[in-house]
């Protein structure tokens, strides 16, 4: 389900769909850096998961994290660098909320 629900945010083996959400995030995500959307920053992140169709193999699921896999890893380098916590709006919290049909938490 979560390998879908990334599909259905507009993030396809194709590139990002126009008029999605996906393409809403990129473009906040361009003005925001003042013209690019970063490596390993959440659209590129969601990107290449939906192309590959990896986001619930890479550990983000439907119903959470799953425990040992890359994106516990990702969780904890990202709650290390920010004092214990995951930040609303970072490339681990985008990635889970959109995997379980979420809108991204911004």
């Amino acid at each position: 389900m979560s390998d879908q629900n990334v599909h259905n945010a507009g993030f396809t083996s194709s590139g990002i769909a126009g008029g999605s959400l996906a393409s809403s995030m990129m473009s906040r995500e361009a003005i925001a850096s003042k013209g690019g959307v970063h490596s390993g920053g959440p659209t590129a992140t969601l990107q290449k998961m939906g192309a590959t169709g990896s986001t619930h193999s890479s550990g983000f699921t439907s119903s959470g994290i799953s425990r040992g896999s890359q994106a516990s890893q990702m969780m904890s380098q990202e709650a290390k660098a920010h004092g214990g916590g995951t930040p609303r709006g970072s490339t681990t919290s985008t990635v889970q909320s959109i995997s379980m049909g979420g809108k991204g938490g911004r």
